[in-house]
């Protein structure tokens, strides 16, 4: 007991609290911690610690950390230690773990377990891929946990688990679904040695949201600020996040290509695309040879339809490396974008079959089965996403876009609704739960949704014609000339007139509003607007007739009718973009 509870107050006085004002003493425990976990066989988080490393100054020879000390236990498994290491490189991890019996010393001990541990993963992995498709995978178990859990159990109550032992029992118990357990144990182990990263990550997948943060008791240490950076990304809290990355790289971590990939990845979560992909293409000029985030980036060429970059960057980690779970998803949506939705597909499967609980690939595998109509292995396909990672806003989203086909209103309605908790503030998903709404003839919960799309900002601007069509259908028409002038409004500031069909109904139904109003200058001229448009032209140039026609028999504007440039109080009160719009100035706009 004493000794783990010496290495526990050792590793606190390393980590010291979330100060980076030496950063030589950071780099000091981040070398250390780096080879510490490469001679564990923990690949992952040496290099995390190595990269984070190099992107501080290097040390004079002076101050060059010291190895390691070695106990008369570690001097005793030595030899075996040695051997075992070696298989354990070459991934014979049964053979590793033969050679380990009986060690006694923290690093062996580890060691052994975690070859035991690799070994049913291993054999796992090769049986999922024999026998059965990526979609029918979860069926096969690693057989060796339930035999590491009890041994580490007995370890862990008697209180001679290091900082390592601890992460491992923590792996082991989120592989069985023991969730509440791991995340204690992962709290435990990141308080034992706050400098390993994997700890700190595992934690990250099993935080589901900001209150179940709050609760969890976390060291103070520096390593913190990157875990807390980490997590508001994955939270989609991007703001937070983003603070906390750039304090990061005040503090001195401004060459850490960690901290830029990560920048890059929040802005890609807040669709800021073209700053994510300057951030990918600054971060490509200094890392070359990266893998990790390139399925992030593709993603983003694939959003922007950039077809020469996107198949430059396929074909560039083709030779890198093709057998990467990046490289397959990057090639498979160079062929989504080509519409080539099977060979797609294909790729995305590969991809899974390298790596099952890759998200990425779940998910996008989802999306070309919805292309090519196959809902029912969209549906399993977007599942497993969720299986993988309950906090993905996409495949919620893919499902109720599944069910949508499948005219199952009620599913979508739950679905776009998880969909909404997680991304509150993206207008796709509100337009997705208006229309659902809508069909569930639920109208005061679709207009809701319309005008929330609206006022957060809408990106495929269609909220405000579906919800003038609401109003039309109720019959509220002041309001749905509201919502057509401000939609018209919208639609020419940002210059995009072409590609939007409704315009044309827009100035049709003004048209017809105006001149029931007997408002016949406002009428004329959104007539002759509808002349512009092929659907609109014969029903703009009958109205402007009639309006002729009325003129001559001496009808005159009407004055006392006001235009109805108000918004129902309902609305108004919802910290909405707009409060009083003046009637459109028409002759000015010019599509």
């Amino acid at each position: 007991i004493g000794r783990a509870g010496a290495m526990a107050a050792a590793a606190m006085v390393a980590a010291g609290g979330g100060d980076f004002s030496d950063l030589r003493e950071i780099k000091k425990q981040l070398l250390s911690v780096a080879e510490r976990s490469r001679e564990r066989g923990l690949q992952h988080s040496g290099k995390w610690a190595a990269e984070l490393a190099f992107a501080l100054e290097p040390l004079p020879l002076s101050e060059l950390p010291p190895p390691p000390v070695l106990t008369e236990e570690d001097a005793r498994d030595l030899d075996a230690y040695t051997l075992a290491k070696s298989y354990f490189d070459l991934k014979e991890y049964d053979r590793a773990a033969y050679f380990l019996r009986g060690c006694k010393s923290q690093k062996a001990y580890f060691l052994y377990m975690y070859s035991r541990y690799l070994s049913g993963e291993k054999k796992k992995d090769d049986e999922t891929v024999d026998s059965l498709g990526p979609l029918e995978k979860g069926q096969v178990k690693n057989e060796a946990l339930r035999e590491l859990r009890v041994e580490l159990s007995k370890k862990h109550k008697a209180q001679e688990l290091d900082g390592f032992g601890l992460y491992l029992y923590g792996v082991v118990l989120r592989k069985l679904d023991l969730v509440k357990e791991a995340i204690d144990v992962f709290v435990e182990a990141a308080h034992v040695l706050p400098l390993h990263w994997g700890a700190w990550l595992e934690l990250c997948n099993l935080i589901t949201d900001k209150e179940m943060l709050k609760f969890l008791s976390l060291p103070d240490t520096w390593m913190k600020e990157f875990f807390l950076a980490h997590i508001y990304t994955e939270l989609q809290l991007i703001e937070e996040a983003l603070q906390k990355y750039q304090s990061l790289i005040d503090a001195g971590f401004s060459k850490s290509t960690y901290i830029i990939s990560q920048i890059a990845v929040a802005y890609h979560n807040i669709r800021d695309i073209d700053k994510a992909l300057s951030i990918f293409n600054e971060l490509r000029k200094q890392d070359p040879y990266r893998i990790e985030n390139m399925d992030t980036f593709s993603n983003l060429l694939y959003v922007r339809s950039m077809k020469p970059e996107l198949s430059y960057l396929a074909h560039n980690l083709c030779e890198i490396d093709k057998y990467r779970v990046e490289t397959c998803c990057v090639i498979g949506n160079y062929y989504s974008l080509r519409s080539q939705h099977e060979k797609a597909a294909l790729y995305f499967q590969r991809a899974l079959k390298l790596n099952p609980r890759y998200l990425g690939a779940w998910t996008l595998m989802g999306h070309e089965y919805m292309e090519m109509k196959n809902t029912s292995a969209a549906i399993q396909a977007y599942r497993h996403a969720i299986e993988v990672n309950k906090r993905d806003y996409r495949a919620w989203y893919g499902l109720g876009q599944t069910y949508e086909i499948l005219k199952m209103p009620f599913y979508c309605l739950y679905y776009y609704r998880r969909a909404h908790q997680l991304r509150p503030n993206d207008s796709r998903m509100l337009v997705a739960l208006g229309e659902c709404y809508e069909k569930l003839n639920q109208l005061v919960e679709a207009k809701k949704c319309y005008w929330r799309a609206y006022a957060v900002g809408d990106v495929e601007k269609m909220a405000l014609v579906k919800l003038a069509k609401l109003h039309e259908q109720l019959n509220e028409s002041e309001q749905a000339a509201q919502c057509y002038i401000k939609y018209i409004q919208d639609i020419y500031s940002c210059g995009e007139v072409v590609e939007h069909l409704e315009v044309s109904t827009a100035f049709r139904y003004l048209a017809q509003y105006y001149f029931k109003c007997k408002l016949w200058d406002e009428a004329s001229a959104c007539a002759q607007k509808c002349c512009a448009f092929n659907d609109t032209r014969e029903e703009g140039k009958a109205l402007l007739r009639q309006i002729l026609q009325l003129r001559n028999q001496g009808e005159t504007s009407s004055t006392d009718v006001a235009a109805p440039f108000f918004l129902p109080a309902s609305l108004s009160a919802n910290n909405t973009p707009t409060r009083r719009v003046s009637p459109l100035n028409l002759s000015s706009v010019t599509p």
